[in-house]
């Protein structure tokens, strides 16, 4: 009964996992590991874990030094950075260098109304970052238009403060203290990194992930299942007495106003599993989130679930040809039963493309 991945076709051939979230992040280099990340572009699939490339290996033009930073005098504002561009482009960073500040520091340039950021939750972003020492780029995501997807668990400390709380469609200047950056771990920065340097960074939130549904609650059409719990807690379903309906339906019970979900996308969903049959749950991703690519799921899910919006909660009754045909052992499934899922949509996260 407990669940162990996403609902995967029986002989596939392949194993469930639960993996948390799309992305496994695990590199010295968190800036948001923003070159790391954008590594993922170049495969042809997500995976539910996929693994930066970049090497936690120290290059030579990383070496730490003695650093002109710790003479220039922080500033306790951002009125020193100027920010030209249209939101979602490419923008235009000034500022007169050295530039150094106090502590970490954000503006909202363009407030956005989507969901907000959580520092356990996972972001997608575009970004630009900017050593306030030398007053010059050292990264950027528009030029390729390939945008991030990290977890704010594992970037450094001014980027994951400067990113908690922002709402999805908004863009944020940050500039950060060398103690919120890689003063700690210098041979982690970006290239020509000194200890004491202030990072500037602006960025374009894509996208959020969510704790748990968020939105307007939706009555369902009469004669499916009923399902009771709030938006918080492991919902549980009651199966109505007659036969087991024969085609399929998908009915949004919360409806969230993230990003519509797409057939090629990765996800990240809790879930709870009834067999009609017998009206007991057998399949039960609820505790912990799972992802994988929607489109290795069964057939149901990935019917039901394209167009729904990130943040809603989902009920899908999939007779067996869009269930498992055939039965299944994990979830305990007889051959012949409908199977009903109430899913939580947390996160996406787009196919790479290339």
């Amino acid at each position: 009964m407990g669940g162990i991945g996403l609902p995967i076709p029986a002989g596939s051939g392949r194993r469930h996992r639960r993996s948390g979230y799309p992305l496994g992040v695990s590199s010295a280099r968190v800036i948001p590991v923003l070159a790391c990340v954008l590594a993922l572009a170049a495969c042809s699939n997500p995976s539910a874990t996929p693994s930066p490339t970049v090497s936690a290996t120290p290059t030579a033009s990383a070496t730490p030094t003695a650093s002109p930073s710790s003479t220039v005098k922080p500033q306790d504002s951002l009125d020193a950075i100027t920010v030209k561009g249209q939101k979602g482009k490419k923008p235009t960073v000034s500022v007169k260098a050295p530039f150094a500040i106090d502590k970490t520091r954000v503006r909202v340039l363009d407030a956005g109304t989507g969901y907000k950021a959580v520092a356990d939750g996972y972001v997608t972003v575009h970004y630009y970052g900017m050593n306030g020492r030398t007053g010059k780029m050292f990264e950027e995501s528009y030029s390729s238009k390939t945008p991030a997807t990290f977890p704010l668990g594992q970037v450094i400390a001014g980027f994951k403060d400067g990113l908690t709380g922002q709402r999805a469609g908004s863009r944020v200047l940050i500039a950060m203290p060398g103690s919120d950056a890689y003063d700690a771990s210098p041979t982690s920065g970006p290239d020509g990194y000194q200890i004491g340097d202030t990072l500037i960074f602006v960025v374009d939130i894509l996208a959020v992930s969510v704790a748990q549904p968020e939105g307007k609650v939706v009555t369902p059409p009469s004669g499916l299942p009923k399902v009771t719990g709030s938006a918080a807690d492991k919902p549980t379903v009651t199966i109505p007495s007659g036969s087991a309906p024969t085609k399929m339906s998908a009915a949004v019970l919360i409806e969230g106003t993230g990003p519509k979900l797409a057939k090629t996308d990765t996800i990240t969903a809790r879930y709870v599993g009834y067999s009609w049959k017998t009206g007991k749950l057998v399949d039960d991703g609820f505790a912990t989130p799972t992802s994988d690519s929607l489109s290795a799921t069964i057939p149901g899910w990935q019917t039901g679930l394209v167009g729904k919006r990130i943040g809603s909660r989902v009920l899908l009754v999939l007779p067996p040809a869009d269930g498992f045909p055939e039965g299944s052992a994990t979830p305990p499934l007889e051959a012949g039963d409908t199977i009903v899922y109430v899913v939580d949509l947390l996160f996406s996260q787009a196919a790479a493309v290339g």
